[in-house]
């Protein structure tokens, strides 16, 4: 595949501050909740896979829990460009509620994998007792960061009209994390469309504005527009066709390249973005097939021995 545009992206990082407070010394059991097993992936590239967000997964059924629930921490996801497999919250249930907690735990995890069925069938919802921690957060800050995030946009928001298939607009909710004084958040939006990127920007701060808490838009990179008039695709095809009697592939990516932020940098630069074939990227299962290293170095040695002269 020879890939001819991508995306650009931006920064949303949420910070909700908060005062710890003591946790009751009586009528609480503390708690463990987990969502684990997803697949998780490159935010970019795997985003209209529809994979489930651990933190999104999370943080519903905390908003719908079948009865009052005491935040004292949460961690969720871990890079800003990959789709969170994993997170967790700590909590504290009434005692006399706790097996009507767990039981709802046990029901949602039967719902998330029904609606994810085919996609995450490793999910896993659990709950188990944990140490009772001494601080949490205040009951009207909890509810606040739960129900910002329950809101934040996620995921697809809009595909492309131009090039069918291709994710125009995404967000990705990776990480949420809290440090005894503040929740820290972060999205990261992508767009191949410069104003919709930033329309996106301004709608999670607003979402977070409302729960009281500040974002700050870092990071902004542009995307790459397709030129199917370019010089060195015209090229790259030709001496394609020469090495395997086929034509390339042609497409655009819904992630960040580096053609991307060095065309920003240098308009109107003729460029070409090709490589190894790489699967499950910003994953455990990270991989390249070793067979197509080969391949690629000798399309581009052909490349540059043939490529026209100015």
């Amino acid at each position: 595949e020879l890939y001819v545009g991508c995306a650009g992206g931006l920064d949303a990082n949420m910070t909700l501050p908060y005062s710890e407070e003591p946790t009751p010394v009586s009528g609480y059991a503390a708690a463990r909740l987990t969502v684990k097993g997803l697949k998780g992936g490159h935010s970019g590239i795997q985003i209209v896979c529809q994979r489930a967000n651990a933190n999104k997964v999370l943080f519903r059924f905390l908003n719908a829990a079948p009865c009052e629930l005491l935040l004292c921490s949460v961690d969720g996801g871990g890079l800003r460009n990959a789709i969170p497999r994993e997170a967790e919250a700590v909590v504290l249930v009434p005692e006399g509620k706790y097996t009507t907690f767990a039981e709802a735990v046990a029901a949602y995890e039967k719902t998330v994998q029904d609606e994810f069925a085919g996609i995450e069938d490793g999910v896993s919802i659990r709950v188990e007792p944990c140490a009772r921690p001494e601080r949490m957060l205040p009951r009207e800050a909890a509810m606040r960061l739960i129900r910002a995030v329950v809101g934040c946009p996620d995921g697809v928001q809009r595909m492309s009209m131009a090039m069918p298939g291709l994710v125009q607009t995404s967000s990705n909710l990776a990480r949420v994390v809290s440090d005894g004084s503040t929740v820290k958040m972060q999205s990261l939006l992508r767009s191949s469309v410069r104003s919709e990127k930033f329309a996106l920007g301004e709608a999670i701060t607003a979402v977070f504005a409302l729960a009281g808490a500040t974002t700050e838009l870092t990071g902004a990179y542009d995307g790459w527009n397709p030129d199917m008039q370019s010089p060195i695709l015209k090229a790259m095809t030709a001496s394609y066709e020469a090495l395997y009697g086929r034509k390339p592939a042609v497409t655009a990516i819904h992630a960040g390249l580096e053609c991307g932020i060095i065309g920003g940098k240098y308009p109107g630069l003729d460029m070409i973005s090709f490589g190894p074939t790489i699967s499950y990227p910003h994953s455990p299962d990270e991989k390249v097939e070793i067979a197509s290293v080969a391949k690629f170095y000798d399309f581009l040695v052909h490349t540059l021995r043939n490529v026209p002269e100015k």
